[in-house]
């Protein structure tokens, strides 16, 4: 079978064991107060692919059978990812008024219902890190790690950056800050949690947050490049969306053929690297392609 089709069946496998955690820990949207909880259901149920937590359950795979233990951190992660779209979308930070083909947060219920939506988001992933069956002391280190790339260390840094860099002309240092922090360490921590969660070893370990980084990046500039395909022209420069509103992109800052080169050498370094772990490692083999050459 085609391992596209193989890895579609087994992303949507435990997209849907991740949905399932989801939807038992959020409040119905019927329970007092309604419109916070409708938030919270519309903005994490609006159709994401689940990437993260997907990495998290496939690295956990590679060492234990019994995935039930680690969805619950999987699903955490989730959340955290999904209270980042809520507030990058508000009026004060990237103004975007659709996601994923629906209209924002925001724009369905208000700018300080989509506030307290993703502050809750954040705020209750550590309570539903408790909740996983697997030791207390691994507890505790995910709350702090995850604190760490969720606070001022991590996405909060890349955001402030990212609002400070608008309009501005950055250099790539600026810009490797802001998605390395925005987008990178979060994918890189999924990985990371579902291997300590599984136990590997410290040598399997650093494979895999390699990995991690690697295709961080390249989800990145996929994305700047998927929206420079959505093109405007200025100038007769062909633009994304993104550059257009000032924003640090990797086509802004090295060129559409440039940094599609760059994702491409990520690309085969992470496929590289990760085959060190062996057949077990095929599903990240066949993602990382799958990530490169994604189209939406």
């Amino acid at each position: 079978m085609d391992p596209n089709v193989l890895l579609k069946k087994d992303m949507k496998e435990k997209q849907e064991q991740v949905n399932i955690i989801l939807d038992r820990y959020l409040p119905r949207k019927d329970e007092y107060p309604k419109d916070i909880h409708k938030a919270l259901r519309y903005s994490v149920f609006a159709g994401g692919k689940r990437l993260r937590p997907y990495l998290t359950i496939s690295a956990y795979q590679m060492y234990r059978e019994k995935l039930d233990k680690i969805t619950p951190v999987a699903a955490a992660i989730e959340m955290v990812h999904a209270y980042t779209l809520i507030h990058d979308d508000l009026p004060d930070i990237d103004d975007d008024d659709m996601r994923r083909g629906k209209k924002s947060c925001h724009v369905v219920f208000g700018e300080g219902v989509a506030l307290l939506a993703g502050d809750s988001l954040l705020i209750n992933a550590f309570e539903l890190i408790t909740y996983a069956d697997i030791p207390d002391t691994l507890k505790v280190q995910f709350v702090r790690e995850l604190g760490e790339v969720a606070g001022i260390k991590g996405l909060i840094a890349g955001q402030m950056e990212d609002i400070d860099a608008e309009g501005k002309k950055t250099d790539k240092k600026t810009l490797n800050f802001i998605h390395n922090n925005k987008t990178a360490k979060l994918i890189n921590i999924a990985l990371r949690f579902g291997a300590l969660a599984g136990r590997a070893p410290e040598k399997d370990l650093k494979i895999i947050e390699d990995y991690g980084s690697k295709i961080g990046l390249v989800f990145q500039i996929v994305d700047d490049l998927l929206d420079v395909e959505g093109t405007q022209h200025s100038l007769g420069k062909t633009i994304g969306k993104d550059e257009a509103a000032g924003k640090a992109t990797f086509p802004s800052q090295y060129g559409v053929e440039e940094s599609r080169a760059m994702a491409q050498k990520l690309t085969r370094e992470a496929i590289k690297g990760i085959a060190a772990l062996g057949e077990r490692s095929i599903r990240f083999r066949i993602l990382a392609d799958h990530l490169l050459n994604r189209k939406s």
